[in-house]
């Protein structure tokens, strides 16, 4: 057990493997961050120069938001916010699991399609979630 971030050895490996995999088979992905929900990085994978620890804290930052706003609005729990720019996008998804809440973040340039993207990221939490 890592007492960083509470994560076993098992569940931080298929992070870092599933992260990489994420960026190699995604046109467009620059970087995937796996973190905890109070923005501490476990994996990562990066196309480019990304600092994990740095969008590891943005994406804390960038959620904490997404849930104010869910409450404030009565939507029920957030599950992902996405935020588009005008040469790319980040898409952060929950986690949910017993032992810690993680944050998805994935970083793409403007040439990946956002839906794939979206859909990839639930689909790594879902799997992160029963690891």
């Amino acid at each position: 057990m890592n007492t960083r971030h509470g994560l076993s050895r098992t569940a931080t490996a298929h992070a870092q493997r599933e992260a990489r995999k994420l960026v190699e088979e995604l046109s467009g992905v620059t970087a995937v961050v796996v973190a905890t929900a109070d923005g501490f990085d476990v994996a990562s994978a990066s196309a480019g120069d990304a600092d994990p620890a740095r969008v590891a804290a943005m994406g804390s930052s960038i959620v904490a938001i997404g849930d104010v706003v869910s409450q404030e609005a009565r939507l029920g729990r957030r599950e992902s916010v996405m935020v588009l720019t005008d040469s790319g996008f980040a898409v952060f998804h929950s986690v949910h699991r017993r032992d810690a809440d993680l944050v998805i973040n994935v970083l793409a340039r403007d040439s990946a399609v956002p839906a794939m993207v979206a859909y990839r990221a639930a689909q790594l939490a879902r799997t992160l979630a029963e690891v």
